[in-house]
């Protein structure tokens, strides 16, 4: 009995130590703080500015209370444009993210291009050359 429970505690502790048992909880953890942002973003800032004065050009200011023969049609179209709002807006902040990382990447290859020495760019090459020629002269010292 107490070997048994060892075992599952240690089992439990290797489970618990896991790399992705901990990746994940992060990335829930950052999720939902994620989340809670984009959510700001579209109820105080997209839906005052653009949605508000759009809904009310079109003459429909309360899109929830919408129904017809008690079916409230009005909650699921504000679901779905509340939906697009937040796709869209992840869409262009990860598109803006992936803009970015490709900036500093190239930023990156930029300064290490310049870094390199062209003294040591030269030497590098020579070296790659005399290994290609030494290849060739034992290829033809070992034909018949």
């Amino acid at each position: 009995m107490v070997r048994r429970a060892r075992g599952f505690w240690a089992d439990f502790r290797d489970f618990i130590m896991r790399g992705n048992v901990v990746d994940l909880a992060v990335a829930v953890i950052i999720g939902a703080a994620f989340g809670k942002i984009i959510e700001s973003l579209v109820a105080d800032i997209i839906t005052p500015a653009i949605l508000n004065p759009a809904m009310k050009a079109a003459g429909v200011e309360r899109l929830a209370e919408l129904s017809a023969g008690g079916i409230q049609y009005g909650l699921f179209l504000a679901a779905i444009i509340n939906f697009l709002v937040i796709a869209f807006c992840m869409f262009l902040l990860v598109r803006s993210y992936e803009t970015a990382k490709k900036r500093f990447i190239r930023q990156e290859e930029i300064t290490t291009e310049e870094a390199s020495d062209p003294a040591v760019v030269a030497q590098e090459r020579l070296t790659v050359a005399m290994e290609r020629l030494a290849t060739v002269m034992e290829r033809n010292n070992n034909q018949p």
